[in-house]
């Protein structure tokens, strides 16, 4: 499909634009970030969609209805990216709806409702270590919480938002400038995205339908100790930061280990004043949990937490945490994602349903609207790297079974 070619071009052009030399990154309100919206922007225009720009960032294309009484789809992922990452994880899920409306334009579709296509400025939490910045900005729901977070230079969520002439911002005045549609007068959200696991590969499937996105809960924990001499201050003596968040690290670990279905990560770690000779005195560090059912994710947060308690009264520290993001897991909704899987058994000839590890803008949209995923099958299960891999055929697939189910909502709705 001459469509499908279109999608790669636009995925190598847009994996050029970056914050850092020779990697690509680009968080949340970045310069990057700005320069990859525009690129998108143009894309959508092109297409024949409408585009604004929301308080938070994201850019948003739309295509209206026959009136103003049309229910709208919405369609998109994010645009912003982990550090040293791949050009798929986010970007396809935005640029390949946008392709898709370009076909069915071209094969004269008209659509019986409006359609629009999101790219989310931020999903990945890198820059405030807090995912959905960007779908909870449109959606409406930041909170002061939310706004009060800090990045590594000391600048607030608000802050950023709030920069150049936009004035100050707060969590009444950004839902008050986000223009979600009303739920009632929604179809539903739908995002593709690659797989980040190894199922699809193992099935020999270039794509398949999420059933449900797993729970996830976020924290930065914060050990402190004493800093000292480290020649001259006895090991019995030490109120070393930096070994009992280790110490907390591997029992982390091992809890995850033994509980099955159970992911538990410490992706950053910060020492305060670090120094070869110098007993480290403050330790900062993330934490990510994640399990499909909350009920088992909320059971190890407790004993995590017992376990912190544990190590810091055996180690003379003090730890204080601060939850950064906290989100249940979220059912797809049947009647979406059954009329997905029909669209996927049309293309593909079968399809195949699985829950997703990792979390996506579709947790915060489904507060708005029933939620539906198609995922595509990626190299070596393999994501966040640079060798992060989606082979044109099977995004071919992928753009196939979007513009399938695009026009069987188009007979269903417009009966």
């Amino acid at each position: 499909m001459k469509a499908a070619r279109q999608l790669a071009r636009w995925l190598d052009e847009l994996g050029r634009i970056s914050d850092e030399r020779g990697r690509l990154t680009r968080t949340f309100l970045s310069p990057a970030m700005g320069r990859a919206n525009a690129l998108v922007s143009r894309w959508m225009r092109e297409a024949g969609l409408a585009v604004r720009f929301d308080a938070v960032g994201n850019v948003i294309g739309r295509l209206d209805g026959p009136d103003a009484r049309s229910k709208t789809l919405l369609l998109g992922s994010h645009l912003d990216t982990v550090r040293n990452a791949g050009k798929f994880d986010g970007p396809l899920g935005v640029l390949l709806p946008v392709v898709a409306l370009a076909e069915l334009r071209r094969r004269g579709v008209a659509l019986p409702f409006a359609v629009e296509v999101i790219g989310f400025s931020e999903e990945e939490g890198v820059r405030f270590a807090s995912a959905y910045l960007g779908s909870k900005g449109y959606a409406g729901l930041l909170t002061t919480a939310d706004l009060n977070l800090r990045d590594a230079g000391g600048v607030s969520v608000g802050e950023a938002i709030s920069h150049g002439s936009r004035g100050t911002a707060t969590a009444a005045k950004l839902r008050e400038a986000a223009r979600p549609p009303r739920s009632r007068d929604l179809i539903g959200y739908v995002e593709v995205h690659i797989e980040q696991g190894p199922v699809l590969e193992q099935a020999k499937l270039a794509v398949g339908v999420v059933s449900a996105i797993a729970g996830q809960s976020r924290f930065r924990l914060t050990w402190s100790g004493m800093a000292g001499h480290a020649g001259t201050t006895p090991m019995n003596l030490r109120r070393d930061a930096l070994a009992g968040a280790a110490e907390f690290v591997s029992g982390v670990e091992a809890l995850a280990r033994r509980t099955p279905g159970l992911v538990a990560t410490v992706g950053l770690i910060e020492v305060s004043g670090g120094a070869a000779n110098v007993i480290p005195g403050e330790v900062t560090h993330t934490l990510d949990v994640r399990h499909a059912r909350d009920a088992v994710r909320r059971d190890a947060l407790m004993r995590m937490g017992r376990l912190a308690t544990r190590i810091a009264r055996n180690r003379g520290l003090e730890r204080h945490w601060l939850r950064t993001q906290d989100n249940a897991a979220v059912a797809c909704a049947p009647a979406l994602t059954a009329q997905l899987a029909r669209s996927v058994e049309a293309v593909q000839g079968s399809c195949l349903s699985l829950v997703s590890g990792a979390g996506h803008d579709g947790v915060v949209l489904s507060a708005l609207a029933p939620v539906a995923m198609l995922f595509v099958r990626c190299r070596d299960g393999l994501s966040h790297h640079p060798a992060e891999h989606a082979s044109p055929a099977d995004c071919d697939v992928a753009l196939r079974v979007m513009v399938d189910f695009i026009a069987r909502m188009a007979q269903q709705h417009g009966r």
